[in-house]
């Protein structure tokens, strides 16, 4: 039985809805970022890829709370998103100033890496529309009360964009509570976005405070050390995937924040860019949930947190058990790596395939 209490399906219209930034990504395949004379195009974003996945692979009802600017490549991202089922009703569009001074969309160059070199990603998103969203902008009256919705995934990226998507965030966790929706987070901790303004001491005064407000949260090592503090030490005793090492740190993160009612953590250790060992642990009610690490080949590994998150989200919002939706987390971002681009592109068949130890000879 699942660890939340769930608003009924047949009284909201939407599943999940995700807050957060969505942008375009440019991908030189198998090339580099700067010798590339082309790119593939894709979307993607924290908090968004979690929408998408539970609606492409899961068949759950999404939808996306963000900001773009009001030009062709913003509208280009709209297509992108109602491609992969997303509702885009609540998107805001801004008007575009012809440079981009006052808002723009948000653009992220990422490699996949290959062998002994790691994936690299570029972005270029200062200024972003998104970022520029004020407290009363999105209409989550309307999200949570007319419309409804039973789950709200936000998460640290969305956090760190300006000084004022946090108090947004603030502000859609709040409406969520106020009518019923589990609220889940991600930490997401990137060093890039918060060294423009405070640093990783801002982060976590800004992730400690809205943490104080989520059901459910996602992070792995560095995350719950560097965007929420809890030191190991200066040892690193966190990162070296001992299962005891992150018990106890996921226990303390529980003890911290007691209004936690899930903590999940993927366990990744990459020694190359094509084969990394993965799995997964989870923490609800003073019980821990564990998928052994195992080797999986690696196509791309961006987004493959967020469809373990998302993975996870779907076998709570089914009532399955704690095992049964880490085991659907570990399983979906194991096929999400498989695949180019930052989401999902596994089916729910696929997933119960891999739950349940399925090989990979050929379906025909």
């Amino acid at each position: 039985m699942s660890p939340l209490e769930l608003r009924p399906k047949e009284l909201c219209r939407y599943d999940l809805v995700s807050l957060g930034e969505v942008m375009l990504r440019l991908d030189p395949g198998e090339g580099r970022i700067h010798t590339t004379r082309s790119f593939q195009v894709w979307e993607g974003g924290g908090e968004y890829n979690v929408a998408r996945g539970l609606r492409r692979c899961f068949g759950l009802r999404t939808a996306m709370l963000t900001a773009l600017a009001d030009n062709p490549v913003g509208r280009l991202l709209e297509d992108l998103m109602l491609q992969g089922g997303v509702d885009t009703s609540f998107v805001r569009f801004v008007p575009y100033d012809g440079v981009g001074r006052a808002a723009r969309n948000g653009i992220n160059f990422t490699e996949r890496g290959f062998g002994p070199r790691g994936a690299v990603g570029c972005s270029d998103r200062g200024h972003t529309a998104v970022a520029g969203l004020q407290p009363g902008d999105l209409d989550f009256e309307r999200v949570f009360a007319r419309d409804g919705a039973r789950w709200l995934h936000t998460g640290g990226i969305f956090a760190a964009l300006s000084e004022t998507t946090p108090s947004v965030a603030a502000e859609a966790m709040r409406h969520a509570r106020e009518h019923g929706a589990v609220v889940s987070y991600d930490l997401n901790y990137r060093q890039s976005l918060w060294k423009a303004h405070g640093g990783t001491p801002r982060a976590r005064d800004v992730n400690r405070e809205l943490v104080e407000h989520v059901d459910v949260l996602f992070g792995n090592e560095e995350d719950f050390t560097a965007a929420l503090g809890f030191e190991s030490g200066g040892d690193h005793a966190y990162s070296s995937l001992s299962l005891d090492g992150y018990r106890r740190l996921l226990r303390r993160v529980v003890q911290a924040f007691p209004n936690l009612r899930v903590v999940a953590t993927s366990l990744r250790v990459a020694p190359n860019a094509g084969v990394n060992s993965w799995g997964g642990l989870l923490y609800t009610g003073g019980e821990f949930y564990e998928v052994a690490p195992r080797e999986i080949a690696i196509l791309d590994r961006v987004g493959g947190g967020d469809s373990f998150a998302s993975g996870i989200i779907y076998g709570l919002l089914a009532g399955e058990s704690p095992d049964v939706a880490l085991r659907c987390g570990v399983a979906h971002g194991a096929l999400a790596m498989s695949t180019p681009g930052d989401t999902s592109m596994a089916s729910l068949s696929e997933v119960l395939k891999a739950m349940n130890g399925g090989n990979a000879r050929i379906d025909r």
